[in-house]
């Protein structure tokens, strides 16, 4: 009899995944509905991205529905500038949420009138404890809290509070509405926490309509169960918040309320991703915007030049699991490199320029050389580059007394112009202060295109620009703007900066074929790194390109 063999295919999911596909067999998911629930108090970072793509891919993997819901229940921090920065970063890291855009303060009526549902089933109270008698009621971890005196107020008289302090009859602070469950609960969150406060506050979605404002943990079950989202995806700091979580929907009688689920955030090494530092640096004037090249924010990534293909990479190879653990930024950096090497145009540009003068190369002459736009990627083709009598090169490419095994330009040494012809050095120049401010050399016409048929051989290859065509332009180089390893605080509480975290280059010459970049435009540039064209201060006058990222690392993917 014939052994046959019947490969399947294996699907590595993860946990998130395994609940899910759980769920709709034994019938509890008809339709899986995720969201993506922000406070608009600050900008987006890395750490969100995350969220994003994991709460958008698990929709379109099971052809379900993507939200993204403000939650916008304190407004002492929110900006509507926060609201729109955070609709372009969604949308520019790919989540898709079309038409299904929402805000929690949408939903303020209904989650007064869930409130006021729980206050007529004796679940909920109107409390006159301060804050800190709540906090001193609470208990401890090891110790039980004590139920306030006002927990057992009748229903009506919780009922005609509470409308008072919806109506603006009590001053801040002074009244809040609490859940009733357990004070001797082991979960501190179940000790009836406060589920509404009296705050007059200008809202940026509802304006002075209210007074009283929900706290989070109240209003986010309810949003949930409201939207009909299916798995509520969440970070695990909130896992001690699940059993209030449940509570709340439980208590309000929802039918098919949502289940929460979560998940490990991810860290970042050597980054600055928290909203108060960030704030800090922005208030500061130590960067010049949450956009800043040197932030994690997505708009800073944006800015910076990398991609929603290379953050999606990134997001892969860290994948999802239920253990905190760090990320080198080196794997951040990999994913943008491998995501732009086949796709983006080289070309030569001189950071820190010296003129060199071929002194036998025709006078007024230019000749245009063929140049592969990218070497790793014949399909991109070829370019014209200019070449003529005058060219810049970098400084590091020349030495008047170099050491051993420095095969670029020095005084009698011959070398290869990149895609061009062979020179030797015969003289310098230098300034009162000993710095050369330019190299002579000769050309050899028969090594056209760096190769020729001489026979001899040159262990340098160095690259220059046509200093006539040659485009100016500013380049900033980035480094991290602090060592977390050594805190983000001095011990005098100022900020742990690093001196070296922005590098400004006025002075740059690159070949002409970036003349007409635009915006966000990226390219290699040879033996410098990955550049992209800032999208904040760049004008067609006046070019500046960020450094995305160096060429190299030691980073190697597991």
């Amino acid at each position: 009899m014939e052994n046959v063999s019947t490969e399947k295919e294996v699907i590595s999911k993860n946990f998130i995944e395994q609940i899910i596909d759980k769920d709709i067999e034994e019938g509890h998911c008809k339709q899986v509905v995720t969201r993506f629930p922000p406070e608009p108090n600050g900008y987006l970072h890395i750490g969100h991205a995350k969220s994003i793509l994991l709460n958008d891919g698990l929709a379109k993997k099971y052809n379900g529905k993507f939200n993204l819901r403000f939650d916008d229940t304190n407004p002492t921090k929110e900006k509507t500038e926060f609201v729109q920065s955070i609709i372009e970063d969604v949308k520019w890291i790919g989540g898709e949420f079309e038409d299904r855009l929402f805000f929690a303060s949408d939903y303020f009526d209904q989650m007064y009138e869930a409130a006021i549902k729980l206050i007529k089933k004796g679940k909920a109270f109107v409390c006159d404890l301060t804050a800190d008698e709540i906090r001193e009621y609470r208990g401890t971890l090891t110790e039980p809290g004590k139920n306030s005196p006002y927990r057992d107020r009748s229903v009506e008289e919780n009922l005609a509070l509470f409308e008072g302090m919806k109506n603006g009859e009590f001053e801040d602070g002074t009244k809040v509405l609490r859940a009733k469950i357990d004070m001797s609960s082991p979960n501190i969150n179940m000790r009836d926490p406060v589920i509404y406060r009296v705050a007059r506050m200008h809202h940026h979605n509802t304006g002075d309509r209210w007074c009283i404002y929900p706290m989070y943990d109240f209003a986010h079950p309810i949003e949930d169960a409201i939207e009909g989202i299916s798995h509520s995806i969440c970070t695990l700091e909130f896992e001690d918040h699940r059993p209030l979580y449940d509570w709340v929907v439980k208590e309000l009688e929802y039918e098919n309320p949502p289940k929460q689920i979560e998940f490990a955030k991810m860290y970042l090494t050597n980054v600055i991703t928290g909203k108060r530092y960030i704030k800090r640096l922005v208030e500061e004037n130590i960067v010049d915007g949450w956009d800043d090249p040197r932030l994690v924010s997505i708009s800073a990534l944006r800015r910076r030049g990398f991609t929603p293909e290379s953050i999606r990479k990134f997001m892969e190879l860290c994948g999802v699991s239920k253990s905190n653990s760090s990320v080198d930024y080196a794997m951040l950096e990999y994913c943008i490199r491998e995501d732009l090497k086949l796709k983006r145009p080289r070309v030569m540009a001189v950071l820190d320029p010296i003129k060199l003068v071929i002194t036998n190369y025709p006078e007024g002459e230019i000749e245009y050389l063929d140049a592969s736009v990218n070497q790793e990627n014949p399909e991109m083709g070829t370019r014209k580059v200019p070449f003529g009598r005058e060219l810049y090169i970098d400084r590091e490419d020349f030495m008047i007394e170099p050491p051993k095994k420095y095969f670029r330009l020095f005084p009698g040494n011959e070398v290869r112009l990149m895609n061009a012809y062979f020179v030797t050095c015969t003289d310098y120049i230098t300034d009162e202060n000993g710095k050369v401010t330019e190299v002579h050399c000769t050309y050899d016409p028969e090594t056209k295109n760096g190769t020729g048929f001489t026979g001899r051989k040159v262990k340098g290859t160095i690259h220059w620009v046509e200093a006539n065509t040659a485009v100016k332009a500013e380049v900033r180089l980035y480094e991290n703007i602090v060592d977390e390893e050594k805190g983000v605080y001095n011990e005098d509480g100022s900020l742990n900066l690093n001196p070296d975290s922005l590098t400004v280059l006025k002075e740059c010459y690159i070949e002409p074929a970036i003349k007409e970049a635009k915006s966000l435009d990226s390219f290699q540039f040879l033996r410098q790194g990955y550049f992209c064209v800032d999208c904040k201060d760049s004008t067609e006058d006046h070019l500046v390109f960020n450094r995305i990222v160096s060429l190299k690392s030691s980073y190697k993917p597991a």
